[in-house]
């Protein structure tokens, strides 16, 4: 076991899992060990294709396996699953699994190291050619964005991570200029060493289930900015928590902000995209471009013809259709309360009906009923279950008109009714507006699954249109 420890990573900030938990490991160290395969799904079956790769056959468990047998391999689970785990030298655990949970604090503690697949290949990298952007919500968009420009300038750069492949998959390739990773709070944890160049897009109270308190959330998730090899932490000035919580940003910090002259201009433009938070995600997109040395992003010009063609992501404040006047807008990827404030303040004064609601994770709705009593534009919020009881209070105690129901096709009906009968004042009705600040399971499989829903109620509601 002492020749698989590596060096271990730095202990954090107080709150952050210490040094013990995070082994500096790599991929080719795994060789010859024997290894825990723990959770399966996307990453799971990426972290499987690697040790295929290395000619290493893992034991593989999850808890609730789809099937009895995983790439043909036999899967345990339960008490079978946590003592095959603790016959293991190194256990590559995916994401979803709790760094904080008394299972892993077992097996650390009895001596088996448990790494993630990213920290695994971070310390076999050449992180001088990688950027991790991470932050409560935005992170996504960003590295997008990074990645379409990079492309318009020529340069090979993947987007990978919590969004497309893992950078170690080898279905991946390694034939790439630059990685830019998708960097979950999850991830996090299990990454020992930085690369010189970390990306944060926001910071908000999130997932503090798994993380077990907001102040451990925020160290979980900025921890990247402050451990080996971290030098630059780029940081949406426009974040009051960023700026509260500076002192977890690391050794030097590039606050982004609009109006910087090395960063905003006319370029922007060709994104067309809506809402001031797109275009803060792009000036950090841009940031992250010249922090890793790519030249060609100074140049305002080349970076607008590299801008042109961006797709936003789907699911991310995305216009499905209109009926009757009445715009219908997806935002369903929205999970947590910034990215509805977000797409709140990118539709202005215009009336708007919010559909909320979902799973209860325990944050703070305060912000979101603060600014929605502020909003200059006529507003009903209508509640899904669970966490829409705890949203419609507190929005009602804001002074705003709430409407709680069970099922997600009565409120977009509910909203569509409300929404045909406002207007703003260049006459424009008002907007249906699906942003629900809270994770879909609970009445959906996920974020898609909600937003096929949404579409199907659209279109109840233009067929009820043409038969009146």
């Amino acid at each position: 076991m002492t020749a698989l420890a590596g060096e271990p990573g730095q202990p954090g900030q107080p709150g952050q899992p210490g040094s013990r938990s995070r082994p500096a490991l790599r991929w080719s160290d795994l060789r010859g060990a024997r290894v825990g395969l723990w959770g399966l799904r996307t990453e799971g079956a990426a972290n499987l294709r690697r040790l295929r790769r290395m000619g290493v056959v893992p034991v593989v468990v999850d808890d609730r396996p789809a099937a009895p047998a995983f790439g043909g391999l036999r899967v345990l689970s339960g008490d079978a699953g946590l003592e095959a785990l603790a016959s293991c030298e190194v256990v590559v655990k995916t994401p979803g699994i709790s760094r904080r949970g008394p299972q892993v604090a077992g097996l650390v503690d009895s001596g088996v190291a448990v790494t993630g697949g990213l920290g695994l290949w971070l310390e076999g990298a050449d992180r001088a050619r990688v950027v991790c952007v991470t932050g409560t919500k935005g992170k996504s968009t960003t590295s997008s964005l990074a990645g379409h420009l990079m492309a318009g300038l020529g340069r090979r750069g993947l987007v990978s991570g919590n969004i497309g492949l893992p950078p170690w998959d080898p279905a991946a390739g390694e034939d790439w200029d630059f990685w830019i990773v998708e960097t979950s709070s999850f991830q996090a944890t299990d990454v020992a060493s930085s690369p010189p160049v970390v990306a944060v897009t926001s910071l908000a109270p999130d997932h503090l289930d798994w993380h077990g308190s907001e102040e451990s959330y925020y160290a979980d998730k900025l921890s990247l900015c402050s451990q080996p090899g971290a030098a630059l932490t780029i940081a949406d000035a426009s974040s009051a928590a960023l700026r509260a919580h500076a002192a977890l940003l690391g050794p030097e910090i590039w606050w982004v902000a609009e109006g910087d002259p090395e960063l905003d201009g006319a370029w922007t433009d060709a994104l067309a995209l809506p809402g001031r938070h797109y275009h803060r995600d792009a000036l950090v997109a841009r940031a992250c471009l010249l922090a890793l040395g790519v030249d060609e992003a100074r140049d305002d010009e080349r970076l607008a013809g590299a801008a042109a063609g961006f797709a936003p992501l789907a699911h991310r404040f995305r216009p499905v259709g209109a009926v009757a006047g009445v715009e219908f807008v997806d935002d369903s990827l929205s999970t947590n309360v910034l990215p509805t404030l977000a797409a709140l303040d990118a539709l202005g004064d215009r009336p708007v009906a919010l559909l909320v609601g979902g799973q209860d994770r325990g944050i703070d709705y305060g912000p979101l009923a603060a600014a929605l009593g502020c909003r200059q534009g006529e507003t009903l919020v209508v509640t899904l279950p669970a966490a829409g009881l705890r949203i419609g209070a507190a929005v009602r105690a804001a002074g705003v008109d709430v409407v709680d129901v069970d099922d997600l096709a009565v409120a977009v009906a509910v909203a569509f009714d409300w929404a045909r009968g406002r207007r703003s004042d260049d006459g424009s009705r008002g907007v249906v507006l699906l942003s629900p600040a809270a994770p879909s399971f609970g009445q959906f499989r996920d974020y898609r699954e909600r937003a096929d829903a949404f579409l199907a109620a659209m279109q109840r509601c233009a067929t009820a249109e043409v038969l009146t």
